[in-house]
Formats: structure tokens, C-alpha cells, sequence
């Protein structure tokens, strides 16, 4: 977005302007291939992301996937309606609470998470080889600083496995 020189502290308004159509285009871009596939199926984003952080924390609750989407029980409880419906989810009663759901995906529904997760983290892949190290972190770091600080607590909290 900026040329070499510029003075990152004091963007205008037009580089702002350019950095939000980038990220507009680039998520569009980041999408496309999952969309496909999850179209397919009949399925939509919600679904591609209840996949995403169940895969990421297999046996999470019902109510913690809620937290993390920060959707509705009632859009929630379509999407894994439908997945539970389909074989992609498996939902378990808790063993300590029994009021409690917890969710895991199936192999169906792992196989899924592969071909979709793989499809984006080649195109980043590719997007941070090409950018080299130093714009990787930085791409990270503004990420972070644009999350809601709880939102960023949670990333960060996600992260303790990886390094």
C-alpha cells in the first residue's frame, strides 16, 4: 500500500482508503475456494467456521462456539442442526454436566475441514512467501491491533500451542 519512505504513523485517507478495498479483495479472494466447495454442500460460512473452531478445539461446548462466533443460539443451533444432520458434527451430552453439548467432528466432517483449511493456508502460503518474514508479522501484528480486545484476548489464548 505504501511505497518505501512513507511514514506509516500518518497514513491519508486515500491509503486507508486502498488498505480497506485490499482487504475487501483479498478476503474475497481468501474465500472463494471454500465458498465453492461449501456450496456444493448446500452449506454457507457459518458453517465453514463452526467447522473451523470445532476442529480447532475438539469436545468444545455448544455455548463456547456461541462465545467465539458471537452468533445467535437460534443461527447457531441451524448450522449445527445441519452439520449433526449431514454426519459432518457429532454431539455428546457432558459427562459432568448433562445440560451441556459437546461437539466433535466426524471423519466426514474432518475430511471437510481439511479440503477446505487447505485450499486457504495454500493461498496464504503463497501470499507470505511472496511477501517475505518482516510483512508476515506485520500483516499479524495490524490483524491483532484491529480485533475488539476481547476478541484479541481469545486469539492470543488460541495461540498457546502454536508457535
Amino acid at each position: 500500500m505504501t511505497t518505501k519512505g512513507e511514514n506509516l504513523l500518518f497514513l491519508t485517507d486515500e491509503q486507508l482508503r486502498l488498505a480497506i478495498e485490499a482487504m475487501f479483495f483479498a478476503y474475497r479472494g481468501f474465500t472463494a475456494d471454500p465458498d465453492r466447495m461449501l456450496e456444493e454442500l448446500g452449506y454457507g460460512r457459518a458453517h465453514h467456521r463452526a467447522i473451523h473452531f470445532i476442529h480447532r478445539s475438539p469436545g468444545t461446548t455448544v455455548n463456547n462456539l456461541l462465545n467465539i462466533l458471537g452468533v445467535t443460539k437460534q443461527s447457531l443451533n441451524r448450522v449445527l442442526r445441519s452439520l449433526i444432520e449431514d454426519g459432518m458434527v457429532e454431539s455428546r451430552i457432558g459427562t459432568r454436566d448433562k445440560r451441556e453439548r459437546h461437539l466433535y467432528l466426524t471423519e466426514e466432517g474432518a475430511a471437510l475441514e481439511r479440503q477446505l483449511s487447505e485450499a486457504q493456508r495454500g493461498r496464504m502460503r503463497s501470499a507470505f512467501r511472496q511477501a517475505g518474514p518482516e510483512a508476515v508479522s506485520g500483516f499479524r501484528r495490524v490483524l491483532e491491533e484491529m480485533m475488539d480486545p476481547e476478541q484479541r484476548r481469545q486469539f492470543r489464548g488460541s495461540r498457546d500451542d502454536v508457535s
